[in-house]
This record gives structure tokens, sequence and C-alpha cells, in this order.
């Protein structure tokens, strides 16, 4: 299969790694021309994945025509407030990209302006009989570009067989892909893990131990499958790869850019402070005042959510929000995932 990859990041070029060891064609377009140029030459991404080297077959490209036209998947691994102008300029040249059958996102978050998720951008963008989808689960990109074991999901739209020849393609001795046919729960999963990746960072910032992380976890857990289930995912896709799997990765993992910023909150800084000091985009920031509204509109309660918002977007203090959220009313342990009000 010929593959594009549509952003130069850790995880898009990790995943361009991957695909070329596979025999692959493979196509990896930066955003950012001279970022192009210092790949093409190195045969390396400094920026991002620094110490990984680039296989001499793998293509660097950055004009959007000529790495699109020979792409039989295009893989969309910008940040997702760039998504929509990325599928555009893909738009432009679906003439020539007339060999493209699946479009997948490999970004993790909502469109600020309009609270979509990436599928549904995708679908607006591209057409609503394009096959459009995810490419998720618990990947730090560092392994998947150096060979170590990890799972993924792909959930597409259309035609299943075309589903499967990608899971296909993408499967090695070091890659498993599951299939699901749940885009929307696979789409929500991959963006709600972030809001609790920086509510465990903050936890562990706060040095709250090893016990204040398990019930945050389950707790968080219960709340994503709530949520997901309110907003039109299927419950078990959230226990999941997309789902429980990429919770862990993302509130464990010392590279997780979310986790980061809870940790930096946590011990002392501002989030607006940490964010404008990131290279990379870091997704819950701006998914948990998404999902906040969301919640809002729908009359959901999300008590964990709430109070990540109210630490990221209102200035409220780790301790206080810890001290609501340990004093709201006892219950008990709901069997069932969602509750409202």
């Amino acid at each position: 299969m010929n593959f594009c990859i549509l952003g130069a990041g850790s995880w898009g070029t990790a995943m361009a790694v991957h695909l070329i060891q596979l025999g692959h064609g493979v196509t990896l377009a930066p955003r950012r021309m001279e970022q192009a140029l210092s790949m093409a030459s190195s045969r390396e991404n400094t920026d991002y994945l620094p110490g990984v080297s680039l296989d001499q077959n793998l293509q660097i490209g950055c004009e959007t025509r000529p790495v699109v036209m020979e792409a039989d998947v295009l893989l969309f691994a910008c940040p997702s407030k760039a998504l929509r102008e990325t599928c555009r300029q893909v738009a432009q040249y679906g003439n020539d990209a007339w060999n493209i059958r699946s479009f997948l996102a490999l970004c993790k978050g909502l469109e600020p302006e309009t609270f979509l998720l990436p599928h549904e951008v995708l679908s607006e963008e591209l057409g609503e009989d394009a096959s459009v989808g995810y490419l998720s689960g618990p990947t730090y990109a560092r392994d998947v570009a150096i060979g170590k074991p990890a799972a993924v999901v792909i959930a597409t739209t259309g035609d299943v067989s075309l589903q499967t020849q990608i899971q296909t393609a993408l499967s090695s001795d070091s890659l498993r892909a599951y299939g699901s046919d749940d885009v929307r729960g696979v789409g929500l999963g991959s963006c709600l893990k972030n809001v609790y990746a920086i509510a465990v960072g903050i936890s562990d910032g706060l040095n709250l131990g090893d016990n204040a992380r398990a019930a945050l976890l389950t707790r968080s857990l219960h709340e994503m499958v709530s949520l997901g289930q309110a907003l039109g995912g299927r419950p078990e896709t959230f226990y999941g790869l997309s789902g429980f799997g990429d919770l862990v990765a993302t509130c464990t993992g010392d590279w997780s850019r979310n986790r980061n910023l809870g940790l930096s909150i946590g011990r002392g800084k501002q989030a607006a402070t940490v964010i404008s000091e990131q290279r990379s985009v870091v997704e819950g920031f701006a998914a948990t005042d998404c999902f906040h509204s969301l919640c809002k509109a729908k009359d959901l309660e999300a008590p964990i959510l709430s109070e990540i918002k109210a630490i990221l977007h209102e200035g409220k203090s780790p301790p206080e929000a810890l001290n609501s959220l340990m004093n709201r009313e006892l219950k008990r342990e709901s069997k069932k995932p969602f509750a409202t009000g």
C-alpha cells in the first residue's frame, strides 16, 4: 500500500518509520518547508523524534499536490486545530488524488470552534461518501519507531474489507492492529483521555500518592465511559485500546504532554505559562473546555472534568479542586456507567 502522512510530529514520523520498515510506499509531509528540507538532508526528525534514523526509501515532501497523488491511504498527523485547513488543501487536488481510498486521523482533539470530532471534520471537507476514521490507541511514538510491542485500533466508515486491508498493512511482529466500526466511540475516547491525563498529572505533581492516583484513574474511566456513551459512543469501546488503553498510557507515561502539563500545574506553574513553552500541542487543554461546554448543553455530570476545566481556564487552585471532589455528596458506586444532572 502507499501511505501519505500529513504532519511530521513525533507520532506521524513514528508511523512513517514503522510503515516503511514493512515495505510500503510512504511519503511524510511536514507542515513547514524548512523542516522538510532538514529531514530530507539529515534523515532524522531532530525536532520531534531525535535519534531515530529515517530510511532512504522514505519520501519527504511538503507541497500537498505531489505528496497525495499516489497515496492509497492518507493519514492526518497534524494538530486537531489545523485539521480542517489541511483537509481543504487536500480537497483542492481531489482530481489528482484519485487513488486515495481512506482518510484516517491520527490527531486526538476536538475542533475548538465547532466541537466536532476529527472524523466529522474529515467528512465535512472531503465528502460524506469518503471512508474516514481513526488510527488510535496507547502508542508512545518512540517505542513504535524502534519496534517495541504495541497495539492500535483502526475505526473507519464504509467498506469493511478496505478496513481489513489497512489493518493487515499496518500489522507486524511489533504492532498489532484491531478493527472497529465504532468510529465515534474511538474518536471520543482518544480525546477524552487527554483530560484525565492532565488530572492524574496534577495529582502526581501535588504528591498525593499511589492511592489517590489509583482512585482517580478508576473514577476517570467511569466518567469517560459515562460521557462517551452519552455523546454517542458504545460503552465497550471505552474499555478497549482507544479508551482504557490510551487512558492508562497517557496518564502514566513520562512522555505524555497532557500528564506533564498536569505535573507542572501541580507543582505550582500556571497552565497558560506551560502551554506557551510547549513546542508540541497539548490537546487536552482545549478539549477540556470543549467537553465542558458539551456537558453543560446536554446536562451531563462530569465532576473530574469540571474541576480540571476550572483549574485550566478559570484559575482555580488544584487544592481547591481536590477539596471540591473529595467533599461531593456521598453515593453508591454505580453499576451503570452513565448518570445525568
